[in-house]
């Protein structure tokens, strides 16, 4: 049975690129996200806010996804990656991953989007 819903949704706006994500980020889905990243990162776009509020799940696939994406958009100061409405699971994964504090976090992806 697939999901009724994509895993990730992209939104261009003025200031950054949010990535809607749903559900479980597991191995199977990260190159979903991975490819997500490239299209936008293909157009010379750097700046990110992944709204994580309906993500269930994520593995190290989708951390691999991330940490990759985040020193890319670092490189020579291009850009960010902004994590909004994460569950305190998810936090607990990128805390226990020990990759946390190089992400700005947000309660919601309004405020993530306004820090762009």
């Amino acid at each position: 049975m697939t999901d009724p819903v994509p895993t990730i949704e992209v939104k261009r706006l003025e200031r950054c690129d949010l990535f809607i994500l749903h559900g479980r980020i597991d191995s199977s889905k990260a190159p979903e996200v991975e490819a997500a990243f490239k299209s936008v990162t293909d157009q010379g776009r750097f700046r990110f806010v992944l709204d994580m509020s309906d993500v269930a799940f994520v593995s190290s696939a989708f951390l691999r996804v991330l940490m990759t994406n985040h020193k890319l958009a670092k490189r020579f100061n291009r850009g960010n990656v902004y994590l909004a409405a994460m569950s305190p699971k998810i936090v607990d994964v990128l805390e226990l991953a020990g990759i946390l504090e190089m992400f700005q976090i947000f309660d919601s992806a309004t405020d993530a989007v306004g820090a762009c």
